[in-house]
């Protein structure tokens, strides 16, 4: 069984490959021989490779630069999603789109389940919305994963730049009132990879449904932060104090939204795939950034 990944150079991808453990067939691309920004890529890179199973990794993931890039955002997010399920469409067979916590406002308490309504704050929320719309409109054998506040050990992310900061400050400012689920890419990838291992007996279970899959637990920025602190101290690393702000004391081109936590229970059903809860998964990959 042959796993088409887009995004190769993402931290999602390079999960992806870390543990898929010879499992499947797994051909991950990207530039320069598959570019979201140029029309007919993804089409003719998932040609060539005749693929059981497309995963779209790829995203312009830069909330900020987004609102000044609109159109690049639109064009990765949203029609290169399309172009890329409409590929699948032509092989017949499924593609599975990542997405965010970000096509949510987070106005409303709770977390949100599936079937919430969307309305995205900024232009990266928006064209990620915009690349769910087409994938479902292209292909039916389709999947949406939206996922939250994503970390590794791979490329830049929230976690790798507290760790740096503490290196050259003693004191970080982090918001308070933003919460989500922090979520390990190596636990986001056992739980597709397990999705598609269900698909070797089970071929059309989940296929047409939108699923949540985050970190267990949720938490704020500022509390992410301080468990990364709490972590570094424990393993001898640079540490420095870290201190509550609010959102309007740390402004940003894009609008966050204030509550965007996932409940992931519908996957958790349909797949009997449990996400760790976060803490466990942080102290893993903070482990792992400390060996080098």
């Amino acid at each position: 069984m042959k796993l088409f990944v887009t995004g190769m150079h993402g931290q999602l991808a390079l999960a992806l490959a870390e543990r898929n453990r010879g499992r499947f067939e797994l051909v991950a691309s990207g530039r320069p021989a598959l570019d979201l920004e140029q029309p007919g890529s993804a089409a003719a890179a998932i040609g060539a490779a005749r693929p059981d199973v497309i995963i779209n990794a790829a995203a312009y993931t830069s909330v900020d630069r987004a609102e000044d890039q609109p159109r690049i955002a639109a064009r990765i997010n949203g029609d290169a999603a399309g172009e890329v399920a409409r590929a699948g469409a032509q092989l017949e067979i499924p593609v599975v789109q990542i997405s965010t916590d970000y096509v949510f406002d987070g106005s409303r308490d709770g977390p949100r389940g599936e079937d919430c309504a969307t309305s995205p704050l900024g232009a990266y929320g928006r064209t990620k919305l915009a690349g769910e719309e087409q994938v479902r409109a292209a292909n039916p054998r389709h999947v949406i994963v939206r996922t939250a506040w994503v970390y590794s050990p791979f490329r830049h992310n929230f976690v790798k730049s507290i760790m740096a900061a503490a290196c050259v400050r003693d004191v970080l400012t982090v918001v308070d009132d933003q919460h989500g689920n922090p979520t390990s890419a190596l636990d986001l990838a056992d739980g597709l990879l397990t999705m598609v291992e269900r698909w070797r007996t089970q071929p059309e279970l989940g296929l047409g449904e939108t699923y949540h899959l985050a970190g267990t637990g949720s938490t704020s920025w500022f509390g992410f932060a301080a468990a990364v602190m709490t972590q570094c101290a424990r393993l001898g690393l640079p540490t420095a104090d870290v201190k509550p702000i609010s959102s309007a004391d740390w402004p940003t081109p894009a609008k966050r939204p204030r509550n965007s936590r996932l409940l992931s229970d519908k996957f958790a059903r349909d797949f009997d795939f449990w996400m760790p809860r976060w803490e466990p998964s942080l102290a893993k990959v903070v482990e792992r950034l400390a060996d080098g």
